[in-house]
């Protein structure tokens, strides 16, 4: 029997009526560069999930993109475009709109006399497509091209339009983009805050420093409130919410964004990483997003193999180099139902998409995210990385479930979350100029009515064990912090509107309480003196009572962060980590150091992305 008639055997094999691309099948089992194994195994995999064939067969590699666009090309009578044989004239480019040629992927390529020649992506949708455009421009005639080839001409073509839209997305008044216009308005406040605040230095020092000294005790005891709570909340036995693999029939495109920045010494590892993976590869589309002047990591890549199912988008450059600005031009490119973001350096479990689908499949209209566990796998690498990794665990494993069940508002990690597509474009993508997009993602998709799930599957990056790079990372995440509560405060009964006052009261919390706890640490800090019988210079003024009081309030604290570390190393992996939890009372002091260096940004250069590099420690052994 021949190959021929083995495919066709399999197609008829797999159902009776079934339409999955039976004369691409035969077409592409009759060219000599086809592998037929993988050519079956696509076609199956076509089937079970509901792909199109032409897709499962790039996945599969059963056939060159060459000779998947022939046969393309020769089963539905059109012409072959390749950049290189036929290229593009720029000329044509405009004709038709950005929107219409990213919601079709299409594109007006060159003319042949009077005809305009469109390159598309999906033969069956040329007739539809022929008549609007016949009635503006004449004689069309289409022909059949790689979405590669499609996008890279869209983005080139549209480079200004889509690099304007990328920065600005994000509506001005939901924006942080003017976050350093002094408005009269934002005069008026500063001026209300600030010259009863210098009117009591000048009059009472002694009373100045105790206000203030109360404002941090108090914003103290609401964060280790919330987080004792939010850990009871975690411990309190749940329904059975384990989420069963997705049944592999009609599985959902799921677009997952990979923003690169100068990742020379990760990219090679990321592409492993992303392999193990077992969602079906015809259902996944990987987007490498890279800066245009991004050499390092261009490089990199071009000595790597991509699989099928993996591409590259280049990002130009535009007025701010960050993260969200990246992705926001990258999902232009992206026609998926779930979008999914990775960092360049994680490692996510095998099964983790497979997770959140079914999670999706299952969970009602109004939950528009998911976000995982962000654990690390290099914990054993130093001090800096132990407690970093007791932090994190402390912060995905215990209370960020319980800020969930409590149906507060979630700040989302910056990875290792998805999306609904359809939610993330009514919410108007990221704010292309905040550092803390992730964050204020949280914050907007809450305000507009939906709601973040936490999964249990876990994604393990590198933790930031060099000191300084550790500094510099925590001062953007403090600086996004400030800048995030900044512009959803510009109007705070519209944003109690929105949220609800439950969840009012815990943005306060979240973001408000901590960064004047880490703003004001150190006069907290300087009432240890009084362990050491050392007088401190407020206590006349609060008395003896009052000093035993804080005092008793600092132990508290201590004891409630302890527990809850232990809790959550608890439920973790990382059992040796328990011995390094007491040495966490000299890890958060950092913060603070962090803290003032982002709100000398906050004021001076609010958008600068300070870059964290990867690659610089192995897994530890074992994981």
């Amino acid at each position: 029997m021949s190959r021929v008639q083995r495919t066709e055997n399999a197609v008829t094999e797999l159902k009776p009526d079934a339409n999955v691309g039976r004369d691409i099948a035969g077409i592409l089992a009759r060219d000599r560069d086809a592998q037929l194994p993988p050519l079956l195994d696509a076609m199956s995999e076509a089937f079970t999930t509901g792909a199109p064939l032409t897709t499962a067969v790039r996945a599969h590699e059963a056939a060159s993109d060459g000779s998947l666009l022939n046969a393309l090309s020769h089963q539905h009578r059109v012409m072959a475009l390749c950049p290189d044989t036929t290229p593009r004239d720029p000329d044509q480019g405009s004709l038709l709109p950005l929107e219409f040629c990213l919601q079709n992927t299409v594109m007006p390529w060159m003319r042949i006399g009077e005809t305009l020649v469109v390159a598309g992506t999906d033969p069956t949708s040329f007739e539809r497509l022929a008549a609007p455009i016949e009635r503006l421009f004449g004689p069309v005639m289409f022909a059949v091209a790689s979405e590669g080839d499609i996008h890279d001409a869209i983005a080139e073509h549209h480079a200004e339009s889509l690099v304007q839209a990328a920065e600005n997305k994000v509506p001005p008044e939901e924006s942080c983009r003017d976050i350093n216009a002094m408005t009269t308005r934002r005069a008026l406040y500063a001026l209300a805050l600030l010259i009863p605040a210098v009117w009591l230095l000048v009059v009472s020092p002694a009373a100045f420093f105790s206000a203030v000294l109360g404002l941090a005790i108090f914003s103290l005891v609401l964060n280790q409130l919330l987080k004792l709570t939010a850990a009871i909340a975690t411990l309190v036995p749940d329904k059975d919410n384990a989420t069963a693999a997705p049944e592999a029939q009609k599985l959902p495109l799921v677009s997952v964004l990979v923003p690169l920045f100068q990742e020379e010494n990760i990219a090679t590892i990321l592409v492993k990483r992303l392999q193990a993976l077992r969602y079906p590869k015809s259902r996944l589309d990987v987007v490498l997003v890279l800066e245009a002047e991004d050499d390092k990591t261009r490089k990199t890549l071009a000595k790597t193999t991509l699989p099928p199912w993996m591409r590259v988008i280049r990002v130009p450059k535009g007025t701010v180099l960050t993260k969200p600005r990246a992705l926001n031009f990258a999902l232009n490119f992206c026609k998926a139902d779930i979008v999914g973001i990775y960092d360049a350096e994680d490692a996510p479990d095998p099964d983790q998409i497979d997770r959140v689908v079914a999670h999706f499949r299952t969970a009602p209209p109004d939950v528009a995210c998911v976000q995982g566990i962000l654990d690390f796998y290099n914990p054993k690498s130093n001090w800096l990385a132990r407690c970093f990794d007791i932090e994190y665990v402390t912060w995905f494993r215990l209370i960020l479930p319980g800020l969930a069940r409590l149906k507060l508002v979630l700040p989302l990690g910056g990875t290792t979350l998805f999306i609904r597509r359809s939610v993330l474009e009514e919410v108007h993508g990221w704010d292309a100029h905040n550092v803390t997009e992730d964050a204020d993602l949280g914050i907007r998709l809450a305000r507009y009515g939906y709601r973040t799930d936490w999964l249990p599957t876990v994604t393990r990056e590198e933790a930031n064990n060099r000191l300084w790079p550790w500094i510099r990372q925590r001062s953007r995440w403090l600086k996004g912090y400030m800048i995030t509560y900044l512009v959803h405060m510009r109007s705070p009964v519209r944003l109690m509107q929105d949220l609800g006052t439950w969840k009012f009261l815990g943005f306060q919390v979240l973001f408000l309480a901590t960064i004047l706890q880490f703003a004001l640490a150190p006069l907290i800090w300087s009432f240890w003196l009084v362990l050491l019988g050392v007088p401190h210079p407020v206590a006349d003024h609060i008395g003896s009572l009052g000093t035993i009081s804080l005092v008793s309030v600092f132990l508290m604290s201590e004891a409630i962060s302890i527990g809850t570390s232990c809790l959550a190393v608890a439920r973790s992996s990382h059992d040796r980590l328990f011995a390094w939890i007491p040495t966490m009372m000299f890890y958060f002091p950092l913060g603070v150091l962090a803290l003032y260096k982002g709100l000398f940004e906050l004021i001076a250069r609010p958008f600068y992305w300070d870059k964290t590099s990867h690659g610089h420690s192995p897994p530890d052994p074992g994981l």
